[in-house]
């Protein structure tokens, strides 16, 4: 066996239906907060209210201008508000974009943030943070901004439409994907990025049968938590340098494109990752894992290509220096920009990503 380095993250997991309604004062408590920010999109402020009903006392101010991809501006925002409210924690109920608007503030200001993730994102068990400026996004790693606590509802994904519901359980397929062949991959982080995609697949599988029922929105939730613990560790590979960079750029949404660029940066890497594609095959129950992730994402309603979340094919080239350069060195298929070229056009085409373009 290879030698290797697994970073163990800290962090407590509250996991369980009812759990963001009979847990979160108590956590609060443990944390010692008495003077809440609370973080949330109008669309979940209401949700978040009847949260912290129990607590609305402690709630010293709310933040409702959380934007995709955290533009530099309204993390500044959120910043100031979590001074003026002389918060002592940050409360974060929502998707990916509010929990890194809540990374945003706790990067500069050291708050503890309280994490209730509503989608399957999955940061808010990373120490990944994500601003974007002029068009650029930029990410980095810092321990500040990894939640203290995750509480993890399935109750609160229910209300989450299909559409991204699908999005939002193939972003987190993604992060397991990756996993097998990040930068910081270990025997560890594999096992539970296997796991992962066993449970999300099974979650996404049943899911528009019944879009409440509550085994598969829990299945898919700690699908996203697996998935974002391998995440972490792992570290971000060529398929998330490309959909950070296509988000950046073209404020394209964040689970869409990842949905759509997977099966193309994993028929671009399976010729030369022998030990992963043997391993996601084993977690999909599929031989090909391109073509059943492909029908998978067709099933489900996921667009074809990029061209329809708006991106032209002239952007193609006004990013491809920007991906070559944060490519990682030891991608298990070089990444040149021949090969990122032919990953684009054919993932914004809805091209057959087994074809020769690829």
């Amino acid at each position: 066996m290879n030698p290797f380095t697994y970073d163990s993250l800290p962090g407590r997991v509250v996991f369980g239906a009812g759990a963001a309604r009979s847990e979160l004062l108590g956590e609060l408590d443990l944390l010692g907060a008495q003077r809440v920010l609370l973080i949330a999109t109008d669309s979940e402020r209401r949700i978040a209210t009847q949260l912290c009903a129990p607590f609305a006392d402690r709630v010293a101010a709310t933040f409702s201008g959380v934007r995709p991809h955290v533009p530099v501006e309204v993390a500044e925002l959120a910043r100031k508000a979590a001074t003026a409210a002389e918060a002592d924690v940050v409360l974060s109920v929502g998707g990916g974009s509010t929990t890194g608007t809540a990374k945003a503030v706790a990067l500069t200001s050291g708050l503890p943030v309280l994490a209730v993730p509503t989608t399957y994102a999955g940061s808010e068990v990373t120490p990944v943070w994500g601003m974007t400026e002029q068009g650029r996004k930029t990410t980095g790693t810092d321990r500040r901004v990894l939640p203290k606590t995750v509480v993890y509802d399935p109750e609160l994904t229910t209300s989450l439409p299909m559409e991204l519901t699908v999005a939002s359980g193939l972003n987190a397929v993604a992060h397991c994907v990756e996993a097998f062949w990040a930068p910081r991959r270990s025997p560890v982080a594999s096992a539970i990025a296997e796991d992962g995609i066993r449970h999300l697949v099974s979650g996404l599988t049943t899911i528009t049968a019944d879009p409440a029922d509550p085994g598969s929105r829990g299945e898919l939730l700690l699908g996203a938590y697996l998935a974002g613990s391998a995440f972490a560790v792992a570290g971000s590979g060529l398929h998330h340098k490309i959909c950070h960079v296509l988000g950046g750029a073209f404020d394209l949404p964040h689970a869409q494109t990842h949905a759509i660029v997977l099966p193309y940066v994993l028929a671009y890497n399976a010729p030369n990752a022998g030990d992963a594609t043997d391993r996601i095959s084993r977690a999909l129950g599929r031989t090909d894992i391109v073509e059943g992730l492909r029908e998978l994402g067709a099933r489900l309603g996921v667009p074809a290509g990029l061209r329809e979340l708006g991106m032209t094919e002239s952007d193609i080239d006004t990013v491809i220096e920007d991906i070559a350069a944060i490519a990682p060195a030891d991608n298990p298929t070089p990444a040149t920009e021949e090969g990122l070229r032919a990953i684009l056009h054919s993932a914004w085409a809805g091209a057959d990503p087994a074809g020769p373009a690829i």
